[in-house]
This record gives C-alpha cells, sequence and structure tokens, in this order.
C-alpha cells in the first residue's frame, strides 16, 4: 500500500489558522507560527472579554439604579433590601430601565420598596 503523505489536510489546517488571523498586523497574519501565537491569545482575550462583559453590564446597571435611588431619596443598598422585603422580584437589568426610561414607574418601586422597611 502506498504512504499518504500529509501535505493536504496540513495546508489546509494552516490555512484555517491564517484565515483567522486575517487583518493582524504584520508578519502575525503572514507567517504561520506567528499566526498561531496572536490566534491563541486573541481567543484567550475573547474568552476573558466575554466574563468581563457581564461583570461590566452589572456594574453600569448598580450604577443607574443607585444615582436614580439618590435622587428619590435613598440610598442604593436600603431600595434593594426594601424591593427583597416588599416581594418586588425585577432584577438589576430591567431596574435600570425602567429608572432610565419612566421615572415616575421608578418613583412608585422606591415608594413600595420605603414602605416595606
Amino acid at each position: 500500500m502506498a504512504r499518504v503523505k500529509g501535505a493536504m489536510m496540513t495546508r489546509k489546517r494552516r490555512n484555517k489558522t491564517l484565515k483567522l488571523a486575517k487583518g493582524y498586523w504584520g508578519s502575525k497574519s503572514k507567517h504561520f507560527k506567528m499566526a498561531k501565537q496572536a490566534v491563541m491569545k486573541s481567543g484567550n482575550y475573547a474568552y476573558i472579554g466575554r466574563k468581563q462583559k457581564k461583570r461590566e453590564f452589572r456594574q453600569l446597571w448598580i450604577t443607574r439604579i443607585s444615582a436614580a435611588c439618590k435622587m428619590n431619596g435613598i440610598n442604593y443598598s436600603q431600595f434593594m433590601n426594601g424591593c427583597k422585603k416588599a416581594g418586588i422580584t425585577l432584577n438589576r437589568k430591567m431596574l435600570s430601565e425602567i429608572a432610565i426610561h419612566d421615572a415616575a414607574g421608578f418613583t412608585a418601586i422606591v415608594e413600595q420598596a420605603k414602605a416595606a422597611l
């Protein structure tokens, strides 16, 4: 039986990596060895970034809710405690959206939270 050479699959594998590295600066997009390293590193950054995005959005929502609470004469931690005691099960994302787009509605929620405390 004839010996099978790996040229075709090797070329495919290398081209796949080079395609992922398209648009990278200098030899990172041209040379396989450099491209492989750059793709691995960028993959790690992308993985970490997906985790950080969740943290940053939660931080943003909390900041927005806190600012809206201060305008209604209560601090963030007391407001969240009041919401829990009042049985308001809205998450922070929705509370921040209400605070931005419906100030009167948010004020009503704050009043319910104050009454529960």
